[in-house]
Formats: structure tokens, C-alpha cells, sequence
């Protein structure tokens, strides 16, 4: 498993592309330091709540990441091809 540092280039280097949640909802980001600001919902998430879904990787479900904020954005941001790579 890469580290958060590596994820969150990768990450970073999607910034404004289109992705898609789980029930197919698009959205993009943007990255403000430690934190992405998805643009369909006022909530910052912090690279922090990204590394502690890494212990969850791969994920078939947001269910694991309850607890952390805008699962369903972790989601689909890391399960998408442009940020795992072959890595998970």
C-alpha cells in the first residue's frame, strides 16, 4: 500500500476532474492544502480521514468508512482507476 503522501498526489493531480459516487453521482474537487472541497456539498475533508481509509483498501462498500467524513466521496475517490492505480 503507498503512502498517504503518494495517495494525496495522485489525488491532487485529479483536481477538478470528473468523478462519480457509488449510486453514479458526478462531482469534482478541489484540493486546499490538507483538504478536499468537494463541490456538491459543504463539507471539507481532511487528508487525515484519506489515511485512515487506506486500512480499509480495497473497499466494496462505504460502510467501513462511517465514521469518517463524506464517505461516499473517500469512496469514490479512491476506489476510482486514476487514483489506485494497480495499488488496490
Amino acid at each position: 500500500m503507498p503512502s498517504i503522501d503518494i495517495v494525496w498526489s495522485r489525488i491532487k493531480a485529479h483536481e477538478d476532474e470528473t468523478f462519480h459516487q457509488i449510486r453514479g453521482r458526478a462531482f469534482h474537487y478541489s484540493v486546499i492544502g490538507s483538504r478536499l472541497i468537494p463541490n456538491t456539498t459543504n463539507r471539507n475533508l481532511p487528508k487525515s480521514d484519506f489515511e485512515k481509509a487506506l486500512n480499509f483498501l480495497p473497499l466494496i462498500n462505504i460502510v467501513p468508512l462511517q465514521n469518517l467524513q463524506g464517505p461516499s466521496y473517500l469512496y469514490a475517490i479512491l476506489m476510482d482507476k486514476r487514483i489506485r492505480g494497480t495499488d488496490w
